[in-house]
């Protein structure tokens, strides 16, 4: 067992009776990534008591996976924080920014996921949240040629195939898909290039390798046995972009013939490919599992910086009371109304005598809508300024407190499927977390 430990780099200190369950680290420095230190104990086992080594081995079995976790947490700093923190609570104060710590801490800058010329918006909303669910705080997205995706009335697919029962607001929303992803998520940093040269050139410069995905023969499989290693042993790159296609054909050649390297994702039945939102997640999370210490990894001003728009994101929420948010609803709607007037007045559609009212309209709308933005972010950044400076110990696990649990549908739905729901968990309505939460804020 002595020599097992030491070839995981575990270092070894006999202590004097300590029983199992009561063991603590004698110190947690390595040169070696996933090494930890841990005391050696003398416990006891079926009412014997087991000297020495022994001892050791029956805690260093207890411990293994989770000081396995944590060592390679530490070497990657902000996550080891994290490892003990409470679990979520319908009670528990400042829960919510408490949690948006701990998502800080969990994400990574190390691995950019680019999704090349998606034509489908699901699947943009799909890759979204799990690549975010997942820790990874980088999205490049690369936009189709125009008329891969959008060619007068009509909705192509990627294969440049008519979608044949397209309706109007399916073609505008294909259109619109840069806005569609940009509103799928707060809580990423997305970049948007019109070519893949363009991103290729980025990649490139922000020293990144380029991982593509590939179903041709001449990828290799995205695990240990099947990636090159580096000089260090490691499989991963410090820098890695992981690049998805679109849903029927793939990542371009263009793109194939830029990559560092052509990987898939070993299958075992006879689907011989994914959904693209699916395999992008599976394929995400095999790199987290290859190597852990990408999870937190990522610079300390970068980390500050996205615990400021964090934090004030949330408290902007909860320094607006119920009346606040109708008016702001009803500036911004009446903004994007007069602003469709105008656009369609710019294609050559003169306005009739009810929508001249609401141009003219306009430009105080947007006043008054600015002015109502600039003090909500002024009450907001200052609720959220001393919890920025002094974090708040983050929660140790980002699953909702039980109580939370509930359904997303809405009262209607929930009503219209309460026979169908009855013997169902998290089927209730939960409404006193908001109101908790801005009474927390306004303390």
């Amino acid at each position: 067992l002595n020599w097992a430990l030491r070839q995981r780099g575990w270092s070894t200190a006999e202590s004097g009776a300590r029983r199992i369950g009561r063991t603590r680290p004698v110190a947690c420095s390595s040169a070696r990534r996933g090494a930890v230190a841990v005391s050696m104990v003398m416990g006891t086992y079926s009412g014997h008591v087991v000297p020495g080594l022994a001892g050791a081995a029956v805690a260093a079995a207890a411990l293994y996976a989770v000081g396995c976790r944590r060592a390679r947490v530490s070497a990657a700093g902000p996550l080891e924080a994290a490892c003990d923190g409470d679990a979520d609570a319908a009670d528990l104060d400042l829960r919510l920014f408490r949690k948006a710590e701990c998502a800080v801490l969990g994400r990574t800058s190390r691995l950019t996921v680019v999704v090349e010329r998606c034509t489908n918006d699901h699947n943009y909303s799909a890759i979204l949240r799990s690549v975010e669910a997942l820790g990874v705080q980088n999205v490049w997205l690369v936009a189709p040629p125009e008329q891969a995706t959008v060619a007068g009335d009509a909705l192509l697919r990627s294969t440049g195939q008519r979608v044949g029962k397209a309706v109007s607001a399916e073609v505008s929303a294909r259109a619109l898909h840069h806005l569609f992803a940009r509103n799928a998520t707060e809580w990423l940093t997305l970049r948007e290039f019109d070519s893949t040269a363009a991103c290729v050139a980025a990649l490139r410069a922000t020293g990144h390798a380029i991982w593509a995905t590939d179903l041709g023969q001449g990828a290799v499989s995205l695990t240990r046995e099947g990636l090159p290693a580096g000089p260090d042993g490691a499989v991963v790159p410090e820098k890695v972009a992981l690049v998805v296609g679109t849903e029927s054909v793939g990542v371009t050649a263009e793109m194939l013939a830029a990559a560092d390297l052509r990987v898939y994702l070993p299958l075992r039945g006879f689907a011989d490919s994914l959904n693209l939102s699916v395999a992008t997640a599976l394929c995400v999370h095999q790199l987290f599992t290859l190597d852990p210490s990408l999870a937190g990894a990522m610079d300390a001003a970068d980390r500050a910086t996205l615990r400021q728009a964090w934090y004030e994101k949330l408290a902007r929420q909860r320094v607006m009371t119920r009346r606040d948010k109708k008016t702001r609803k009803f500036l911004a709607g009446a903004v994007a109304e007069a602003e469709d007037i105008e656009r369609a007045a710019a294609a050559g559609r003169p306005p009739h005598h009810n929508q001249l009212k609401k141009l003219g309209d306009l430009p105080a709308r947007r006043a008054a809508l600015a002015a109502f933005d600039a003090d909500v972010d002024a009450k907001a950044a200052a609720a959220a300024a001393p919890l920025v400076r002094a974090p708040p110990a983050p929660l140790g696990d980002m699953r909702r407190a039980d109580e939370h649990r509930v359904t997303r549908a809405g009262r209607k739905t929930k009503e219209k499927a309460k026979d169908f729901w009855k013997d169902l968990p998290h089927t209730t309505c939960y409404s006193g977390a908001a109101r908790a939460g801005r009474k927390q804020v306004e303390k």
